[in-house]
């Protein structure tokens, strides 16, 4: 009976009978381990919930069963003979152009979206008011039927039944658009949307050779093709030089599911830092809790229990601790998407039916346990070196060296299992491992910081202040909090500051660098023929301005070294190079704005084989080299050209940059558009405005993007997105504050004896409260001064390396850091010191 099963069982009984006593001590642990696990099941719940929803109705997302899309060009009859093959084929074709008044007075850039008879497959196109497609772009008199967001009719001051101008042609805006059934297949847009019918936009002039316009042909398939690669099998054996891009339902919206993957990711893992630091928190619990265990645990040897017995007896109870705090977290994952599924009705146009996801609860329930395990197991090899002479004399239990080895050696086998399910969970587990990476420093450096302050604090010149004199011993003494406090805060604040850097960034480019540096307009579309006459315009409008043109292609890069390309093997950074069409133009002069950084410029006169330059960066992260190819589809036609060079590009000038460039004689003879910038930093307003108007009137068909207006539409965004952030990080620094609430709580034992001491030598309560002020306030300055140093390294690495934004450090951010630090420490500390102050001198006295 003496065997494993039965010591087990012991063990369990006794832990069930310790807990008759309730959770005292344990309120901390259990509100670190919910807040974590929490935070953890929410995230991964609700995005379940979100691709769940999208997948579930990707036909409708999608409006169809498939969609082939080609760039810059139609089907031709004999691609368009085999698509109907497929099934019933619905035809839409959508481009950026400018709306306007038909008295000129006002205009706006606008999302144009032409759609046909059958248009949505899938789906239910909804205005207001309700009426049938045939009517909504139905054409009367010469003028044509169009629906609209909202945001169109507000910008623009205009009603239901007011007339627009659109290219050639006059629209009359029939109603408001209120749901566009596949808005999330096609993407993040600029402006708002317009929709009319095919007919209008072949009458509008607007589609014309070279225009950057999208054709999708959504099919309602006869019979079903099989999976996305099956389809794109079948494509290549029918058209191997299309170049259409191809998406099926099961994939509809690739770009949305990729960045709630990330964002999920990213969240997982701030959810993550919040449980590790709340694990701070459950080892610092453990350990008070053990503390005050000591007499039991002597009794339970001097009764013979073995060492092997009573940390077991412990363990147990810790995981049926945890066990509790895991259950609340667990519940507020459940009920999040509950929480949450209006919200989702406004995010997502698509019906989000909330429920429960076992797998998103099983992750974070096995986060909460190994966390749970791995920082418990330390105090617990300490709770078995307890003497047994403990049961007669008040003394806790040696904590200055390490324990045996079998609990080193847990701690250390549930610490990667930690790490290995973060990875293996991640999105991206290259992202994943850096985290791990940064947070197993932040604790060693943390650690270091601990000691560097005990070490400071030892070798400080003795002052005159008894307060001061007593909050500089306090420090550096046996069982001082110094180490609690600074690895409580350190990295809750470290990422509160690293997130608030990189918002403070984002911001301060949108909102002033960039458009210091950003040219005033991109004008889009330009003809060949439209050119001389629209450079007249603006040098009669904008007379100080500066403008640049270059010719304008579009291509999707299909191969390198006849290989298809194949995303998967991209870091995630650069593969927005390999989706859909890029841009793309020809150069015999390197442009102004970049610089060769490795191979040889071509020629002006060159007319050997196609050559191409590769921007620098992209090019490493995908693994080309000089002489490496490239295939591109250009206009239908496949283009191999050899990577002659690479160039250094200044993306965040926001001027006209390229990915790629080719030699001249690439695209000879080929037909193409012209891409302008207008810079005039001194331009006002009004200014602007008379070129937008000048040059809208004058070339209907020429798009003007003023990029003012982009970058506030991209701020409204970022500012979104910072907001969830700000949120996320706020879990953290919860965390950190309950961790250091729980340190000073489990340092109060020590810290009663040591203020009994003083008031019976004479201190007066003012005299400690006054030493404990200072104490705090030196940690939580060493404490902030840490976050401010590690949180700028990782927010500079963030914008400068991985956005290629320009990274400074914000003033107003590290004094908020300083001050939150500073009144977390003295407040929380002085708030759990106050009652240590009150306690009557003879019951503690007895206990020394």
């Amino acid at each position: 009976m003496s065997g494993l099963p039965f010591r087990v069982r012991v063990a369990f009984r006794l832990a069930l009978r310790e807990m008759r006593g309730g959770l005292k001590g344990f309120y901390i642990f259990l509100a670190c381990i919910a807040l974590g696990v929490g935070a953890i099941a929410a995230v991964n719940s609700l995005s379940r919930t979100m691709t769940d929803a999208i997948a579930s109705e990707g036909r409708t997302i999608l409006a169809g069963d498939v969609r082939f899309e080609l760039d810059n060009r139609e089907a031709t009859p004999a691609e368009y003979e085999w698509l109907s093959g497929l099934g019933t084929v619905s035809v839409t074709t959508g481009f950026r152009s400018m709306v306007r008044l038909p008295d000129g007075s006002d205009q706006m850039l606008a999302e144009v979206r032409g759609v046909d008879g059958l248009y949505p497959l899938y789906g239910t196109l909804e205005t207001d008011p309700q009426q049938p497609t045939s009517e909504l772009f139905s054409e009367r008199d010469g003028v044509y039927g169009a629906i609209a967001a909202p945001l169109l009719f507000e910008r623009l001051g205009v009603a239901p039944g007011a007339e627009l101008l659109l290219g050639n042609v006059r629209l009359r805006l029939s109603a408001t658009l209120t749901n566009e059934p596949d808005a999330l297949s096609e993407g993040f847009g600029f402006a708002p949307r317009i929709m009319v019918s095919r007919e209008a936009l072949q009458a509008s002039g607007l589609i014309q050779t070279g225009s950057l316009v999208e054709h999708a042909y959504r099919i309602r398939l006869n019979a079903p093709l099989g999976d996305d690669d099956s389809v794109r099998a079948l494509a290549a054996r029918a058209f191997p030089d299309a170049g259409w891009s191809i998406r099926t339902s099961d994939r509809a919206s690739p770009g949305l599911t990729d960045n709630i993957a990330r964002f999920t990711q990213f969240l997982t893992l701030v959810g993550l830092t919040a449980l590790i630091v709340g694990g701070v928190g459950v080892a610092n619990a453990v350990r008070a809790f053990l503390d005050s265990k000591r007499t039991t645990i002597a009794a339970f040897k001097c009764l013979g229990a073995p060492a092997s017995v009573v940390s077991l007896i412990y363990f147990l109870q810790i995981l049926l601790i945890a066990s509790i705090g895991i259950a609340i977290g667990l519940a507020i994952g459940a009920v999040t998407p509950l929480v949450a599924a209006g919200f989702l009705k406004e995010v997502l146009p698509v019906s989000a039916a909330p429920s429960v996801y076992p797998s998103a609860l099983g992750l974070a329930a096995l986060f909460g346990y190994l966390t749970t395990a791995a920082f418990a197991i330390l105090p617990l090899g300490h709770a078995r070196e307890v003497p047994a002479t403990a049961l007669f004399r008040e003394q806790g239990f040696q904590k200055a060296r390490l324990p045996s080895w079998p609990y080193l050696a847990g701690a250390v086998v549930t610490l990667a299992a930690l790490a290995a399910l973060a990875v293996f969970s991640a999105h991206d587990r290259r992202i994943a491992i850096v985290f791990l990476a940064a947070i197993g420093g932040a604790f060693i450096v943390l650690r270091l910081v601990a000691v560097a302050i005990s070490a400071l604090a030892r070798r400080a010149p003795r002052v005159r202040s008894p307060a001061l004199r007593l909050a500089i011993g306090n420090i550096h003494r046996p069982g001082a909090l110094t180490a609690s406090v600074v690895m409580s805060l350190g990295l809750g604040l470290a990422l509160l500051v690293t997130l608030a850097l990189i918002d403070g960034n984002l911001r301060r480019e949108l909102g002033g660098t960039l458009p210091e540096r950003a040219p005033n307009f991109f004008f889009v579309d330009i003809q060949g023929s439209e050119l001389d006459g629209f450079r007249t315009i603006v040098r009669q409008q904008a007379p100080e301005g500066e403008l640049v043109e270059v010719p304008m292609l579009r291509g999707r890069i299909l191969a390198f070294n006849g290989e298809a390309v194949n995303a998967g093997n991209v870091p995630p950074s650069a593969r927005w190079v390999l989706r859909g069409d890029r841009g793309v133009t020809y150069s015999e002069a390197v442009p102004k704005n970049a610089t060769v950084a490795e191979g040889e410029w071509w020629p002006a006169d060159y007319a050997g084989e196609p050559l191409v330059s590769f921007s620098a960066r992209e090019a490493g992260e995908i693994g080309l080299k000089i002489g490496d190819t490239v295939t591109v589809n250009v206009l239908g036609r496949s283009i191999t050209a050899k990577i002659a060079n690479f160039r250094n590009v200044d993306w965040e000038s926001l001027s006209i940059n390229f990915v790629m460039v080719f030699s001249p004689n690439t695209f000879r003879g080929a037909p193409h558009a012209w891409l302008a910038t207008l810079s005039d930093p001194g331009a006002s307003d009004a200014q602007e405005g008379a070129v937008l108007r000048a040059v809208t009137n004058a070339y209907p068909t020429i798009t003007s993007v003023r990029v003012k207006d982009a970058l506030d539409t991209a701020n409204r965004l970022v500012g979104q997105i910072a907001t969830a952030i700000r949120a996320a990080a706020a879990i953290a620094l919860v965390a950190s504050v309950l961790v250091l609430a729980g340190a000073l709580a489990a340092g109060n034992r020590a810290r009663t004896h040591d203020a009994v001491v003083l008031k019976t030598l004479g201190g007066t309560r003012r005299l400690l409260i006054r030493a404990f002020t200072f104490e705090y306030m030196i940690l939580g300055f060493a404490t902030a001064v840490f976050s401010l140093l590690s949180g700028g390294v990782a927010a500079w690495y963030v914008v400068a390396r991985i956005m290629n934004l320009r990274s400074v450090f914000l003033t107003d951010v590290a004094v908020t850091t300083v001050a939150v630090a500073l009144v977390m420490t003295v407040g929380i500390g002085l708030a759990g010191t106050w009652r240590v102050l009150g306690q009557k001198a003879a019951p503690v006295l007895r206990e020394l």
